[in-house]
């Protein structure tokens, strides 16, 4: 406590510094940092790679946050990152790289050796102009929707708490692999018998999918075919986000999304930062997603609740020990087993002290060298991220409304259109 007791001074000294933020706007007039402390333009980071050699890089290697999107914008013209950019087909991931000792087993009805998945297909050249995403979306084609998943939400959670937590990840993993497009939902089927709910990064530990589909049954009795899965997995999401911090969190979303029909294992492995992800590694990829380093810090706050496979931090606890604070390690260490694996790999919340509450403990957390991941720690390895942990530990208020405007941003990532979605009747199987 007397480091964070310093770093608190430390950064209300320097607050004097740090212009206010306009409420609302979707960027800042001044950012944090000075853009002189960052360069422009770091190494690239080769697509899908899942940790290099080098440590963290310093402050000097950190890129600048890219341009902000225009206020008001609800939809890109053209995804951030083409998808002609990445591999469609990366590397087999080695067993463990993504936390779990050994790969997930595949589920009764799948094939343990099945045939190679069809590489994505290309974008469409030009790609097809974004739907006009827009706050009530749904007001006239189905007037309750937003208030039948919010009350999916609320019933399901009084049950089962953890749901919540698991919601906010879901609307996170679905967003960052193919866009916000409810992909993250499609079972496997004999055409396509690895789609990406089975890759390392969801299966067995991602939950919520019961919330969606109670959400999605009531809304298709009410209005056949109006609701996307994809809008109903950003809404659960937000409300979500509401109960589990007592109704600070609290945004408008606008909707309007289709669903996507191209699911696959393999992108989850190459387009969602694991918890070994250094610094460097973790900017890369948010910014492939056009979010920028303060969307970084600030979703990284979500990890404020829910729970975590030992096998995702294992080797921050073993010998010799990493700069986790010795105390949380030992605890640790009489929760996880040495070595977990598919078959014994326990879960242990992310936030020892308010495990429940989605608010910025989480950044305090850092502060005082008290979070699981690697790729937690490495946000006080440079002075930008460091002032930004500060920040966000010191002030509260502010961290909650950056959040929320930050779960927007996200919901925005690579939206599908007629051209190339759907409304799924069934959340689970394409149409």
């Amino acid at each position: 406590m007397a480091r964070l007791g310093v770093l608190v001074l430390v950064a209300l000294l320097g607050a004097a510094a740090v212009d206010a933020q306009a409420p609302g706007s979707y960027g800042y007039a001044s950012p944090p940092s000075p853009i002189a402390e960052v360069p422009a333009s770091p190494p690239a980071q080769a697509p899908g790679s899942y940790g290099y050699a080098s440590p963290p890089s310093p402050i000097a290697e950190v890129p600048a946050s890219p341009p902000a999107q225009a206020p008001g914008t609800y939809g890109y013209a053209s995804p951030p990152s083409p998808i002609a950019e990445v591999p469609a087909s990366p590397p087999a991931q080695a067993p463990g790289s993504y936390g779990y000792a050994s790969p997930p087993s595949p589920i009764a009805e799948v094939p343990a050796s099945p045939p190679a998945p069809t590489p994505t297909p290309p974008a469409q050249t030009p790609p097809p102009p974004a739907p006009l995403l827009k706050v009530g979306f749904y007001k006239h084609s189905c007037p309750h929707a937003e208030d039948i998943v919010r009350e999916a939400v609320r019933n399901a959670t009084s049950v089962n708490p953890g749901l919540s937590a698991g919601l906010i990840l879901m609307a996170f993993h679905d967003c960052f692999v193919q866009g916000c497009d409810a992909s993250i939902l499609l079972d496997p089927t004999t055409a396509n018998p690895r789609p990406e709910k089975l890759g390392g990064p969801n299966f067995p530990s991602m939950r919520g999918f019961e919330v969606v589909d109670a959400a999605k049954a009531t809304l298709e009795k009410a209005c056949p075919g109006v609701v996307s899965c994809a809008d109903v997995v950003q809404f659960a999401a937000r409300d979500a986000a509401f109960f589990l911090s007592d109704s600070r969190v609290f945004y408008k979303l606008p909707a309007g999304r289709f669903d996507g029909r191209i699911s696959f294992e393999n992108e989850s492995l190459a387009f969602l930062p694991p918890p070994s992800f250094n610094l460097s590694e973790l900017i890369t990829s948010f910014q492939v997603k056009g979010l920028d380093i303060d969307d970084l810090v600030v979703l990284s706050g979500s990890h404020s609740v829910g729970r975590s496979h030992c096998s995702s931090f294992s080797d921050r606890i073993s010998t010799p020990p990493s700069d986790m604070d010795p105390s949380l390690a030992t605890t640790l260490k009489g929760q996880c087993p040495a070595n977990p694996n598919f078959t014994n790999d326990p879960t242990v919340v992310q936030d020892i002290v308010t495990p429940r509450d989605l608010d910025n403990q989480y950044y305090k957390n850092v502060l005082n060298h008290k979070v699981l991941f690697k790729s937690d720690a490495s946000l006080l390895t440079s002075r930008v991220t460091a002032r930004k942990v500060i920040e966000n530990a010191v002030i509260g208020p502010r961290w909650e409304k950056k959040f929320a405007k930050a779960m927007v941003k996200m919901s925005l990532i690579e939206i599908k259109t007629a051209a190339n979605g759907e409304i799924r009747k069934n959340c689970h199987v394409v149409n």
